[in-house]
């Protein structure tokens, strides 16, 4: 294929069954597809089959083309499917409060195009962070979040979302609980970060309460947002080591770098197609 075919990526999941891999490669080649990638999973547990495809397609073609004529081999296998353009960029919106880091570096990789990414908004409970917005070139949006007034900025919260046509909203340590209307609505497109001492540790302040019991590894969760807090199910995980010597300065500014990490490789592998979710959990095609 010449480097100016259209590329996709096709993502399936469905009962696991003999012939799946012979349908799905028959159907492409019959659509003038090639295959540049192809990983695949079966789940002895759930007895679900998972699959990510990189095609390239003929000249001039359209994912709504490859849709088509991919849609028989679906529905006869009865899969969970979609067709995605990499020419298309999706777009993510990111809330955040008062800690800036992983906004900072989600912001950074976006510049400098290690995230293939449009950042049409930022949205922030606080104005902390509106001149990094502004120097980035992306909108920032107030939105206070009154004990008595969330069902209002929600609202607002929503309306941007719809105005901005987002494809994800990351919560890069955004401190306000989302309604589970919302997290339903925002279902496998939502993704938060957070510290790994949890259950132990929680409230304010857990990398000093990590300090004074002698923790020897600390770490971060990147996870789908669910209306169970912090328990959606994990895109990556990252962990440090940290020693007696370390203060709670120190291990801080650990769990920093790792919250970083994991965010941001669980935002590219999102973008990217590479994750698909399985129940409770999820299949990593990195």
């Amino acid at each position: 294929m010449p480097e100016s075919s259209p590329q996709y990526v096709l993502t399936l999941s469905c009962a696991d069954r003999p012939g799946i891999v012979h349908a799905v490669a028959g159907r492409l080649a019959g659509a003038g597809c090639n295959i540049l990638e192809s990983q695949q999973f079966g789940d002895p547990f759930t007895g679900r089959f998972f699959m990510r495809v990189h095609i390239s397609g003929p000249a001039g073609g359209r994912a709504d083309d490859l849709r088509d004529a991919f849609a028989p081999t679906a529905a006869e296998f009865g899969m969970d499917w979609d067709v995605l353009d990499l020419a298309v960029r999706p777009r993510v919106l990111i809330l955040v409060s008062k800690l800036g880091h992983c906004l900072n570096d989600l912001l950074f990789r976006r510049e400098t195009g290690a995230l293939a990414i449009d950042v049409p908004a930022i949205v922030s409970n606080h104005p902390d962070f509106a001149a990094l917005a502004r120097w980035h070139g992306v909108p920032f949006h107030h939105l206070p979040v009154a004990p008595d007034g969330k069902a209002e900025a929600e609202a607002k919260l929503r309306g941007l979302i719809d105005e901005h046509q987002v494809d994800l909203v990351v919560l890069a340590r955004y401190m306000q609980i989302l309604s589970d209307d919302l997290c339903r609505d925002l279902a496998g497109r939502a993704i938060n970060i957070h510290h790994s001492f949890l259950p132990s540790f929680k409230g304010a302040r857990p990398y000093h309460q990590a300090h004074t019991r002698g923790v020897k590894l600390i770490g971060a969760t990147a996870h789908y947002v669910t209306g169970d807090l912090d328990e959606g199910p994990i895109i990556e995980q990252e962990v440090a080591r940290v020693d007696h010597s370390d203060s709670p300065a120190d291990m801080v500014a650990v769990g920093r770098d790792v919250e970083c990490l994991a965010l941001s490789r669980a935002v590219r592998w999102h973008v990217e197609h590479r994750v698909l979710l399985n129940g409770d959990r999820t299949v990593v095609f990195r």
